[in-house]
């Protein structure tokens, strides 16, 4: 119960700042939104473009852990996800207040086209070269000087910020139940590595044992 309400006051403070506190939109915000999505990036800071993109990446990652969870949860956990390629964190907070606990094995008749997709290690592999490149480009590439200023000036750019970093933390508690539904040998190298920033989680999706793998073993243990 504990768990549910800090979800729930994180989510509310979270959508307090951003409601009111966070610096006021600006007057362009819209087409850089439109930019940013079609591709028309030349005018863009590298950082914004590889933040935007990144945010693109992590509904992603939380896709892979979710619709797994999901099978297991009374909630439509898809809703969640779709919503959070919109407003990231803001949609992630309230299914981790609603979710219950629970690292039960996935049935094979509850294995569709969907999950096996995201259980796939090559999703991890992708998403982490992907975000790599990001990185990449943004760090080498951008101005710091003119993404400091846009997070002070514009809510957009600063809200998305926070959304990114926010997403980052959620991570070690999505992968938390995941691990309990795998075959791992090095338990605690695992739940150790799930805790960095980012890249642990993008790591335990290229290296995590498929359900099927899992499940296969837990029997011929048995």
């Amino acid at each position: 119960m504990m768990n549910k309400i800090f979800f729930w006051l994180l989510w509310l403070g979270f959508a307090s700042y951003a409601a009111i506190l966070a610096p006021p939109d600006r007057p362009d915000t819209l087409q850089l939104i439109i930019d940013l999505s079609s591709g028309k990036w030349e005018s863009i800071n590298p950082l914004v473009i590889a933040l935007f993109n990144l945010m693109g990446i992590l509904p992603m990652v939380d896709a892979a852990l979710i619709l797994i969870d999901g099978k297991t949860q009374r909630i439509p956990a898809g809703l969640f996800v779709v919503a959070s390629f919109a407003v990231g964190a803001f949609a992630i907070l309230p299914y981790l207040a609603l979710r219950e606990p629970n690292s039960r094995s996935i049935d094979p008749e509850e294995r569709s086209g969907m999950i096996k997709f995201v259980d796939s290690r090559w999703l991890g592999v992708l998403l982490s070269i992907g975000t790599i490149v990001l990185l990449l480009y943004g760090i080498s590439r951008g101005n710091w000087d003119d993404f400091i200023q846009q997070w002070q000036t514009s809510k957009f750019i600063h809200v998305m910020s926070l959304d990114f970093c926010l997403s980052i933390l959620l991570l070690p508690i999505l992968i938390r139940d995941d691990i309990g539904r795998r075959n791992f040998a090095n338990l605690g190298t695992i739940q150790l590595l799930s805790l960095v920033p980012l890249f642990g989680g993008l790591i335990y999706l290229c290296i995590r044992p498929s359900l099927i793998d899992s499940r296969l073993l837990a029997q011929r243990c048995a």
